[in-house]
């Protein structure tokens, strides 16, 4: 809230440097700014009296959205990626496979194997938990495993997490 619309009738007053002027009135903190050609803006409304200050609104309100924009600039996003293997999968498959999620872990994002099982193959599942672990071992270097491979129907699952840079 800004100048006329600070219904309080007494505020703790903050000059334009940061300086505290104490308690006043409503009205002569609207004043005070005004004769210095700036706004008063509340900055804290839950307190007692609530508290406010003599700035350039215009200004400060351009500068907090460059803040919260230079904030989310600095944010990354990690996505999940999906590499799907086979019980039958030969060994040129596997390092294709490993080669695009090294190039996912490199990014920063999660790799997410998953293992399908069809069939009679549903029987093996120590042999299917076996491709996934030796998959996931080969990733080490640039990778660790969140939790143990996990069975859910007749997919395994394991999650891959970049490991961090220092």
């Amino acid at each position: 809230m800004t100048n006329e619309q600070i219904t309080a009738s007494q505020v703790r007053l903050i000059g334009e440097n940061g300086e505290q002027l104490g308690i006043v009135s409503r009205d002569e903190a609207i004043a005070r700014a005004t004769e210095k050609e700036l706004d008063l803006v509340m900055m804290a409304g839950n307190s007692n009296p609530p508290v406010c200050k003599i700035l350039d609104y215009g200004k400060y309100k351009y500068e907090s959205l460059k803040k919260e924009k230079e904030i989310k600039k600095a944010q990354k996003i990690v996505e999940i990626k999906e590499v799907r293997l086979s019980m039958t999968i030969e060994e040129h498959d596997i390092a294709y496979r490993i080669a695009s999620a090294s190039k996912f872990l490199k990014e920063g994002n999660k790799v997410k194997v998953t293992l399908r099982m069809k069939g009679r193959e549903q029987s093996y599942v120590k042999k299917a938990i076996e491709i996934v672990k030796e998959f996931c071992s080969r990733l080490s270097d640039l990778g660790t495993i969140d939790k143990e491979p996990e069975l859910l129907g007749r997919n395994i699952f394991v999650v891959v997490s970049p490991k961090k840079i220092k």
